[in-house]
């Protein structure tokens, strides 16, 4: 069964930095366009980054210059690289990706667990 594997959340002081990362676990023929989203209490959930399979990348305005995408695309994985954290940053993060499953089939949309980041003031 094909599943995203988030990792990375924590606590963290206003300033300090953390590192998401999300797997796709299971076999897969391609991962198309990966990315972050994340939802704070009361919010609906927005795009944070995203990054294609031609490395082409998008950001949200509020994290352009703090938040860094990237992706190893031999081992299917996405990272988020967040530095100069605020406390607004604090949501549960969700990994997304686009993931064809078989050379013939179509794409499908995954979603990963979520996992926490507290940014305290």
């Amino acid at each position: 069964q094909v599943q995203l594997v988030e990792s990375g959340g924590g606590l963290v002081q206003a300033g300090g930095s953390l590192r998401l990362s999300c797997a796709v676990s299971g076999s897969i023929f391609r991962a198309n366009e990966m990315g972050w989203y994340r939802q704070a209490p009361g919010e609906q959930r927005e795009l944070v980054a995203s990054i294609t399979a031609a490395a082409d990348t998008n950001y949200a305005d509020s994290v352009k210059g703090r938040f860094t995408i990237s992706r190893d695309y031999s081992e299917n994985t996405v990272f988020l690289q967040m530095d100069s954290l605020r406390p607004e940053d604090t949501a549960v993060y969700y990994c997304h990706a686009g993931l064809t499953l078989r050379s013939w089939g179509r794409a499908y949309e995954y979603w990963g667990q979520g996992t926490q980041v507290t940014v305290s003031s």
